[in-house]
């Protein structure tokens, strides 16, 4: 990260703060999940950096970008990613985006059209109505609310004894920024999510759905959404869940290497 920028711009009526790998290369957005931030992103620009100007913001509400009192839907934020681009002048970048971030980026790629050079969603949080209003209903805002409330070595000692198999520098990542998200944030969680299959169908550029054998999106979606769109592929990483660009680095930058190398040279 010695050479990476990290600077705040304004867009959409708020401050983005973000990293930047930089260099005269294609820029990449890369948007994290909920409670996650730009840093979460680092072992992924590492591994892009020699061929892409890898630019991770920090959603609303989480890192060091503005957290308003609302506005967190899935529209504001998809408005805040069109406006960063705009702010820095970026000419048909590329997006990626997990889970939250995955969703945020198809609704920004069915809106831009081809003005997006390509997109890659990992495990998007691509639900059924019923399974979102289970998520809302559900305590995970709460939890994150008690979570809040604990320092952050105490918080940290959780994390590792949940993935153990995560590297330290990942583990301290997260964890800073879920300490670092409002509560605000998951307003996000309110149903109804857009319509991904309809997301799906108006993507006008090569696209990459990355998911694990046990996430959010199922073997039989990824086909079905594979179907709707012939710009659409879909790749599975074995023994992976929701968290696959953190449990599975290595292979889920591969993947992600392998499609850029294919689709866009």
């Amino acid at each position: 990260m010695t050479n990476w920028t990290s600077r705040t711009c304004a867009a959409n009526g708020i401050d983005i703060h973000y990293l930047r790998t930089g260099d005269d290369k294609p820029a990449l957005i890369a948007l994290h999940g909920l409670t996650g931030s730009g840093a979460c992103w680092t072992p992924l620009a590492r591994a892009l950096e020699d061929g892409y100007d890898v630019i991770m913001p920090s959603a609303r509400g989480h890192g060091a970008s503005s957290a308003p009192s609302g506005g967190y839907l899935y529209c504001d934020l998809a408005a805040d990613v069109i406006g960063l681009i705009d702010a820095l002048g970026l000419t048909a970048p590329i997006l990626l985006g997990h889970s939250m971030g995955g969703m945020t980026a198809a609704l920004v790629a069915s809106e831009m059209g081809t003005a997006i050079r390509s997109v890659i969603l990992a495990d998007p949080t691509f639900l059924a109505p019923e399974r979102q209003r289970e998520v809302y209903r559900s305590d995970v805002a709460e939890q994150h609310r008690r979570l809040l409330a604990r320092d952050k070595d105490e918080a940290l000692a959780e994390a590792r004894r949940r993935h153990p198999h995560r590297s330290s520098e990942l583990l301290d990542l997260i964890v800073d920024a879920r300490l670092r998200t409002e509560i605000s944030a998951f307003e996000v969680l309110t149903p109804p999510n857009p319509d991904y299959r309809g997301l799906v169908k108006a993507i006008a550029v090569p696209s990459l759905l990355v998911i694990g054998d046990n996430g959010v999106v199922s073997v039989e979606t990824a086909r079905e959404l594979q179907g709707l769109n012939p710009h659409l592929r879909h790749e599975v990483i074995a023994n992976a869940g929701h968290g696959l660009p953190y449990d599975k680095p290595d292979e889920f930058a591969a993947v992600v290497r392998s499609f850029l190398a294919t689709e866009i040279a």
